[in-house]
């Protein structure tokens, strides 16, 4: 399932509730881990702000805390060596990685640079893209087809469904690419979330 824009807004929170909640991560070091479990690096561009404050509404429903770039304090004024140092430091000691995969976002140099880092520290088990596209549009258009193939992402299953004799509920999943024997492995969010 790739997510149309807006698909998230009856999650969204304002801005002030994510500052709060970053409260801990923006104390963010690298001699140490934060002590609010999971964490989340949300790579994301920034013109995707709407859409990503619908995003952290659902991760902050299962407990999750978001680390979001643009709302570290300790980030330089201004992008150089030292952006690219704290981005990487960060992405290292959060749990998890999630590229919010927008059109935009495919595009962005930052976010391709960021999941290659994701790739390096969290290959497979804890990166995911959470794939969204412009309202209207087809699935076979999507620009991101190719991370599908290769990273797990974040989809939602609207109903039971039966998958091998596995009962599968309404709710937010992670799912593998096939592997090469044609298994799909499929993990509640939540549960993803906490491993």
């Amino acid at each position: 399932m790739i997510f149309e824009r807006g698909y998230f807004d009856n999650y969204s929170v304002n801005e002030s509730e994510i500052i709060k909640s970053l409260d801990k991560i923006r104390d963010f070091s690298a001699s140490s881990e934060y002590t609010y479990k999971p964490t989340v690096f949300l790579s994301h561009k920034h013109d995707d702000l709407k859409d990503l404050r619908g995003v952290v509404g659902v991760f902050e429903k299962y407990g999750a805390k978001i680390y979001i770039d643009s709302m570290d304090n300790k980030m330089p004024s201004e992008t150089s060596g030292d952006t690219a140092k704290r981005i990487k430091k960060v992405i290292e000691h959060c749990k998890k990685f999630v590229l919010l995969a927008t059109e935009k976002a495919i595009e962005s140099y930052w976010c391709n640079w960021e999941l290659g880092i994701g790739d390096t520290h969290k290959y497979i088990n804890n990166i995911a893209i959470l794939p969204m596209k412009d309202r209207g549009t087809y699935d076979h258009n999507y620009k991101g087809n190719e991370y599908l193939q290769i990273y797990p992402q974040i989809t939602y299953n609207k109903g039971f469904t039966n998958i091998h004799g596995r009962y599968f509920e309404e709710g937010y999943y992670v799912e593998k690419p096939e592997d090469k024997n044609g298994t799909i492995y499929i993990t509640e969010l939540k549960q993803w979330l906490n491993q």
